[in-house]
């Protein structure tokens, strides 16, 4: 079952998502360590943790006590119902997915008298998303996270208060949509996920060489030795970030918290779309972390700038635990953007401006994009298709001490495969500077520009002082696009790509 999920077009690198209920995702965090299969159906079952698993799904958490089934389990059982449809009553005709997003809407007094109704309802309000939503509600970031989020609410509430729930073990549930939840929220990381690294890894480049072979042409490339001057490499670790912001907080999904409090909970939480670290302020407010980083030679050319403090958000430090990050998303603005890996791997996923990814459907207008809720969902669901298309991904590992450059207009998708820190920053070049005016004065700029609280009139700002400072310059670039286009033979970026597997393409422009 393909869960799905609408956000905006135009989102930071790595940034949380909006999602229809600002603070409730589908997912849960319970504890599991193997799944069994059941011929084709993978079988979420109650154990006591004695039993012998055998062709396991790799899990990283213990089995719970009250398991839930997927809902094709059911027609190869001894059960003769499905205890949610009995358990809901008149409910049952109500999706799992909407039972979710209403009982989201009530209070914790409510879920946990709801949770003695019966077996059904106990499972539902079980679910962590529920006490997660309640937690950023009710107390933003002001919390520190305790085992799972139900403690945690109950620890935040007050910390002599406790929330009287009882322990049932529950067998006979079947739902595809809870199910899949858990699932994403614990399945280990493939390794056949992480096997295809086929983008250039180029070091010693010129920038007159990146400029001509990636920049311009617009193909993504991983520069090695682009950071060897950053002390970041060797300072930066958990107890430097805390003591560097101190009581200051920072963007952390749709809340701000800590970095004493975030390192608290990525160090604890295992759900299916952890809450990220990723801030846009971050030198504001960590002052000191500005002499440990420059901007490397390639991309010194940000054509924003000339904008001030009116120039869109632009850089945001990242920091977060393993199997986080961000679903496919368009860098904002028609932006080009640069990420350099300080702690930590990352895997990346990159489709054309032409390529819609696999499970990716943007509307029309380009305002809202439909897609898998999380990471680990689309991974289950589309990256064996997207491995069979003609038209393959870029895919690569992005490793401590380098650095990707993101062409503009790429859909990519980032998956940190362990506690990460980065920092990442979007601009404007002569190379990309048409492509961003275009974007600007499209006639929905006010609903797809980002970053900025004058959307309506950046277009007009950003060109009056570029003009002002380059005349003739926006009519040069214009004569030069066109000339290129006469020159490049017809077709798209991987009409002209040969696959070499591995390391690196031939381009033919």
């Amino acid at each position: 079952m393909n869960r799905r999920t609408k956000c905006k077009h135009t989102t930071a690198e790595e940034g949380q998502r909006p999602k229809k209920n600002k603070f409730l995702a589908s997912q849960a965090c319970i504890d599991g360590q193997r799944l069994k299969k059941n011929k084709a159906l993978a079988s979420q079952e109650c154990i006591d943790g004695s039993g012998d698993v055998e062709e396991g799904l790799q899990l990283e958490r213990k089995l719970p006590a009250c398991a839930v089934q997927p809902l094709g389990n059911f027609f190869l059982s001894s059960f003769t119902h499905n205890i949610r449809d009995s358990g809901l009553g008149s409910l049952k005709v109500l999706s799992d997915e909407t039972l979710i997003e209403i009982l989201g809407l009530l209070k914790a007094k409510d879920l946990v008298s709801l949770s003695a109704v019966s077996k059904a309802f106990y499972v539902f309000v079980q679910q962590d998303v529920l006490w997660r939503n309640l937690v950023l509600c009710e107390f933003g970031g002001d919390f520190v996270f305790k085992v799972d989020w139900r403690s945690t609410y109950a620890a935040t509430l007050s910390p002599l208060s406790h929330l009287c729930y009882p322990t049932l073990q529950v067998t006979g549930f079947f739902s595809d949509h809870l199910f899949q939840s858990w699932l994403c929220s614990c399945l280990s990381i493939k390794d056949e996920w992480l096997s295809v690294d086929n983008i250039d890894r180029r070091k010693n480049l010129s920038v007159q060489d990146f400029i001509d072979n990636y920049e311009e042409p617009n193909i993504p490339v991983i520069i090695t030795d682009a950071l060897f001057s950053w002390p970041a490499l060797t300072k930066w670790n958990k107890d430097y970030l805390v003591k560097a912001a101190g009581d200051s907080k920072l963007a952390v999904g749709p809340v701000e918290m800590t970095m004493e409090n975030y390192f608290t909970y990525s160090e604890s939480i295992c759900e299916e779309r952890p809450l990220y670290l990723f801030d846009p302020h971050f030198i504001e407010k960590m002052p000191s972390l500005s002499e440990d980083f420059d901007v490397p030679i390639y991309f010194r050319e940000d054509l924003f700038s000339i904008l001030g403090n009116e120039r869109p958000h632009y850089r945001w430090l990242i920091v977060g635990p393993a199997r986080s990050g961000s679903s496919f998303h368009i860098d904002p603005n028609s932006t080009s953007a640069w990420n350099a890996v300080v702690k930590g791997t990352k895997k990346w996923i990159l489709f054309p401006p032409d390529v819609n990814p696999p499970g990716v459907h943007p509307s029309a207008d380009g305002v809202e994009v439909a897609a898998p809720v999380s990471i680990m969902e689309w991974f289950m669901n589309f990256y064996k298709l997207a491995k069979e298309w003609k038209k393959k991904p870029i895919e690569c590992i992005c490793r401590e001490g380098e650095l990707i450059f993101i062409p503009n207009g790429w859909w990519h998708l980032v998956l940190n495969l362990e506690e990460s820190i980065a920092i990442t920053q979007n601009y404007v070049s002569r190379s990309n500077l048409l492509n961003v005016l275009e974007f600007l004065k499209r006639p929905n700029s006010a609903q797809l520009v980002s970053g900025t609280k004058d959307r309506v009139n950046l277009y007009n700002k950003f060109k009056s002082a570029y003009v002002q400072l380059f005349p003739g310059s926006i009519e040069e670039l214009e004569k030069k696009a066109v000339a290129r286009a006469k020159q490049s033979k017809s077709g798209s970026f991987w009409d002209s790509v040969t696959d070499a597997n591995v390391g690196s393409f031939k381009f033919g422009f």
